[in-house]
Order: structure tokens, then C-alpha cells, then sequence
């Protein structure tokens, strides 16, 4: 298959690795560590929670290099699993993205950006402007690629910035309480412990989006290239980030101050550049969360794009204007995160959001080895670096997240699994009555 040249305008390395990074860097690092410290008390094991979750995300980076680079069309898990399994599972994975995977994230990113703007300026709403912040996203990756490019490209630099000037300035501060990162037998314990794995699932979110320039194959310059090396390098610079930004949060924040709290950041600035310079961190981090709301509107809808692509009844949202925008699609994600933005909780849209996807990435990486049994001679510019040994760690350790989140948060669990049923039926809906051929994306023997 070759890849459709959508668009005349092509990004780089530069701009497919901010995407990662942006994409990366948002809702989960800021909001979810007070969810954690309810089910683990070890710094050592909080720690080492965002050190495994970056080991994990970089085994899938390293395994959708090689899928992407072989399989080299915008879509992501959409395509993907349309060519190594079935368009039918396909389009499931397509829905999944297209709601939980793009939708539902922008809806948090967008949400928590109100909630930091508003715990400055209490008298604004914060869900309008959750629903301004997607809006104005919207128009403008809606309008123009380039200029598009650039304002993910500024708003990334931004964020890598500003979150190096807070690592760095914590060393200055002068916290309550003190803790040890070393290895206890506490510690030790919480590593094999339920609520470790049920942990990672808020960690998996936060770490969602390492396989974020698999969605723009098409519109990336020598994409063989670039694809596995804007994966590998962006997932990597998000895991020190990471570690770096949890130590900052656990030396200056007492973990019973942050149980429960989604403005994380807030009070680690508070504590470190006082009162008045929490609020100053405050929009410093709204700021960040620019960039993963745009991350999300431009990726998004390249995934509903390819489904339309290949789906009569959905042939509407392949539509593009004359720049190879698809507006349509844009449209639609707008929707759809507008309605979770005036409709949904913020823990539960994080939980069945984030079993849900693991799901559907468990499947995408598991096809690299369907890849190489059924097209062993298919050209791989890229081959996964530790084959198999880093899709199976992918896998079981994913797995193992899985069986936790399932008993521990059932009825979390099961909405996800009912929005992939729907997506099953609306996949065989829209072939109601469609013509008896092969879709594009149809397998090859």
C-alpha cells in the first residue's frame, strides 16, 4: 500500500517528535500523582511507578517504530490493526482512538487547563474555558498546517522549558518534611502490589501519546526515517522529564497534602516559589497544557480521516479543504470533546480512558510479530531493537496492569469494554448494505 500524499505541506523530525512530547507531557504528569499517592506511600516506589511506565511506553515506541516505518500511512492503530488482523478490529481501534483516545484526552488536558486558570482567576468558569481552549485549538489546525506546526513547535519548546526552570528552582526550596528515595522494605513490597499496578494505569495515561507521530505517517518527510527516531527520542526525553518533575513534587509536597488533588503543580509552586509565585506557576503550567490540547486536535482526526477513507458511510470525514485540512474531522473530535468537557468526571474519564487503551496498543504491538510471520518480506527500514524481548515485556506488563485495574475498578473497566462494543456495532452498521468488496486497508495473504 502507498501512502496517501493528503496534504502538500510536510513536517519533520522536529515537529513529529514535539508532537510526541506534547502529546506526552500534559493532563497525566500534572494531575494524576495525587491519585497515586492513595495507593502508595514509598517515594522510592512512586519513583520507580514513572521509571517502570517509561521502560513500558519506550518498548511500544521501539515496536510501532518498526510497524509504522513498514506500514507507513497516517491512521495510527486504525490502519495498523486493519492490515494485520481485520478491518473490522481495525475500526474498533479506530473508534477508540477517535473517543478515549483523542477526544477524552482533550477533554482532560482542556479541563485541567481551566482548573489551573481558575484557581488564579476563581471568578472564571473553568469548564468555558475548557471549552475555549479546544475551540481556539481547533481553528487553528483547522486553518493551516504551517501555521499549525509552528504554534505546537513554540508551545512544546515552552513546556520542555518551563518544566527544567521549575526542576531547577526546587532545589531552592524549603519544604516542610523530608523524604528518602532509597529502596526499602516497604518499598520493595508496593513494587508487586495491587495498587502499584493499578498506579500504572494512571501512569500509562500520563505516558499515552509516545506512539503520537504514528497518527501523521503520511504528512511526515521520510517517514522511515523519522517515524522510529521521533518515537524513540521523544519517549526517552518524557521519562526524565518525568522522574524528574515526581521528585519535585514529593520533596516539596507532603504526600497526604496531595491525596485526591488534581492541582498538583499548584501546590508544588506554592511551596517553592511562595503564595504569589504558585499562581504564577499556576498559569505556567495552564500554558503547558496549550500544547497538549493542540497536540490532541492535530493528531486526532487524522484517525477518523482514514476511517473515512475506507468506510462509505463515513466518507464525510475524509473530506479536506483545498490546504489537505481535514475539517470535517476536526469538527467531529470538537464535538465529541465538547461533550465530555459539559458531561464527564475527571478520574473516571481517566480510568476507563486509560484501560481502554492499553487495550488497543496490547494488540497494535502484539501485530508486530503477525507482521513478521505473515509479510516476512515486506521492506522493515526499521527492526524493533531488542526483539522479542521488548514487545513481550510490552505485553506482559500490560497485561499484568490489566487484571489489577479490572478487579480493583470494575465498573470503570467495564465502560470501556462497552465502548468498544459499540464501536463493534458501528462498524457493522456502516457496512450495512455496502458494496461486497475488499476495503483498502483489506489484509494481504
Amino acid at each position: 500500500m502507498t501512502t496517501p500524499d493528503r496534504s502538500p505541506v510536510k513536517v519533520g523530525l522536529l515537529t513529529a517528535a514535539s508532537l510526541v512530547v506534547a502529546n506526552m507531557v500534559g493532563t497525566g504528569i500534572f494531575t494524576s500523582v495525587g491519585f497515586q499517592v492513595e495507593y502508595l506511600d514509598s517515594p522510592f516506589a512512586l519513583l520507580m511507578l514513572w521509571a517502570v511506565g517509561g521502560i513500558i511506553s519506550l518498548c511500544g515506541a521501539l515496536t510501532y517504530g518498526e510497524l509504522g516505518a513498514a506500514l507507513p500511512r497516517s491512521g495510527g492503530e486504525y490502519h495498523l490493526i486493519s492490515e494485520l488482523y481485520h478491518p473490522s478490529l481495525g475500526f474498533i481501534a479506530g473508534w477508540i482512538s477517535s473517543t478515549l483516545g483523542f477526544a477524552g484526552p482533550t477533554a482532560l488536558a482542556a479541563i485541567a487547563f481551566g482548573d489551573y486558570t481558575t484557581a488564579v482567576f476563581p471568578s472564571l468558569s473553568s469548564t468555558h474555558l475548557a471549552a475555549g481552549i479546544v475551540l481556539l485549538c481547533s481553528a487553528i489546525h483547522a486553518t493551516s498546517i504551517t501555521w499549525g506546526s509552528w504554534f505546537q513547535n513554540v508551545f512544546t519548546a515552552l513546556k520542555v522549558l518551563l518544566i527544567l526552570v521549575f526542576v531547577g528552582a526546587a532545589v531552592q526550596a524549603d519544604p516542610t518534611h523530608s523524604i528518602t528515595v532509597a529502596p526499602d522494605g516497604n518499598g520493595l513490597n508496593e513494587l508487586v502490589s495491587s495498587g502499584f499496578a493499578v498506579s500504572l494505569v494512571f501512569v500509562s495515561y500520563a505516558y499515552a501519546g509516545w506512539n503520537a507521530a504514528i497518527y501523521i505517517v503520511g504528512e511526515i518527510r521520510d517517514p522511515q526515517r523519522n517515524l522510529p527516531l521521533s518515537l524513540v527520542l521523544g519517549t526517552a526525553l518524557v521519562t526524565v522529564l518525568y522522574v524528574l518533575l515526581n521528585f519535585v513534587f514529593l520533596y516539596t509536597v507532603p504526600a497526604q497534602e496531595m491525596a485526591g488533588e488534581v492541582e498538583v503543580g499548584f501546590l508544588a509552586g506554592s511551596v517553592i516559589f511562595g503564595t504569589a509565585g504558585g499562581e504564577v506557576m499556576s498559569l505556567f503550567i495552564a500554558l503547558l497544557l496549550v500544547s497538549t490540547v493542540s497536540a490532541l486536535v492535530y493528531l486526532g482526526p487524522r484517525v477518523t480521516q482514514a476511517m473515512g477513507e475506507d468506510a462509505p458511510a463515513l466518507r464525510w470525514l475524509a473530506v479536506t479543504n483545498d490546504r489537505g485540512i481535514p475539517v470535517n474531522s476536526i469538527l467531529f473530535q470538537l464535538g465529541l470533546a465538547l461533550l465530555f468537557i459539559y458531561t464527564s468526571t475527571f478520574d473516571q474519564v481517566l480510568v476507563y480512558a486509560g484501560f481502554t487503551l492499553i487495550l488497543s496498543t496490547m494488540v497494535t504491538v502484539a501485530g508486530v510479530f503477525v507482521l513478521r510471520w505473515r509479510r516476512p518480506e515486506i521492506d522493515r527500514p526499521y527492526k524493533t531493537w531488542g526483539y522479542p524481548v521488548t514487545p513481550l515485556l510490552f505485553l506482559a506488563a500490560n497485561a499484568w496492569i490489566l487484571v489489577y485495574v479490572f478487579l480493583d475498578r470494575p465498573t470503570e473497566s467495564l465502560i470501556g469494554l462497552s465502548i468498544v462494543a459499540v464501536g463493534a456495532a458501528l462498524y457493522f452498521a456502516s457496512q450495512w448494505g455496502a458494496p461486497d468488496e475488499a476495503p483498502a486497508s483489506e489484509p494481504r495473504p
